[in-house]
């Protein structure tokens, strides 16, 4: 028998996706290790982070899109 280890990619967050503190966008996903997660925008988890970073299995931190230049259809 043989076993394959797989990795399970966490979902890209979307424009969907409301911050649990103030409902903007969230950029940042907590999946904490008592289970649930927890969404917040960059604001709010830079706030926390240190808190609660410790608590969790993943830190989905996707604050680089507020940085990225989309480019603009000019019909």
């Amino acid at each position: 028998m043989t076993t394959t280890a797989t990795t399970i990619e966490s979902p890209v967050l979307t424009g969907a996706d409301r911050c649990d503190r103030c409902g903007a966008q969230a950029y940042v996903r907590a999946v904490l290790t008592s289970g649930g997660e927890l969404l917040f925008c960059g604001h709010h988890a830079r706030s926390v982070e240190d808190t609660l970073r410790p608590q969790t299995t993943i830190w989905q931190d996707e604050t680089d899109k507020l940085h990225e230049k989309q480019s603009v259809d000019v019909d």
